[in-house]
């Protein structure tokens, strides 16, 4: 099946992408767009971890028995990490964060993730 996002968030990436390029996303990091409300919306937050380092798996756990799944190979600082230092991590209200390993993940971008490269379309 083909990936398909929607229209509207096409066109916010776009337009992030390219206020990235010229260096002005000020507006992007003061006006919320529709992930961050949907999060403060939803009050999603992320509540627990799995790992599972034989299959290079990282699940997500969100406070709405929603699951995200992650390869532990897509975050460089993660990748070699043994379990005992995947395992020291502290959740904040914006995502996940391991000091030793120097790698914070944001459920935003967490989310955005799940957008862009799911197999089922999407719409608003």
């Amino acid at each position: 099946m083909k990936r398909s996002i929607s229209k509207h968030t096409t066109e916010y990436l776009d337009q992030l992408n390219s206020a990235e390029t010229k260096g002005d996303i000020e507006d992007y990091i003061f006006k919320p767009d529709s992930l961050d409300i949907l999060i403060q919306n939803h009050k999603l937050k992320i509540v627990g971890l799995n790992f599972y380092p034989d299959l290079d798996l990282l699940l997500f756990v969100l406070n709405n028995k929603k699951v995200m799944k992650r390869k532990i190979s897509d975050f460089k600082n993660l990748k070699n990490a043994g379990l005992k230092d995947l395992e020291k991590y502290f959740i904040s209200k914006d995502g996940v964060h391991w000091e030793k390993l120097d790698e914070d993940l944001s459920l935003r971008g967490l989310l955005q993730y799940e957008l862009t490269h799911s197999d089922v379309a999407l719409s608003y």
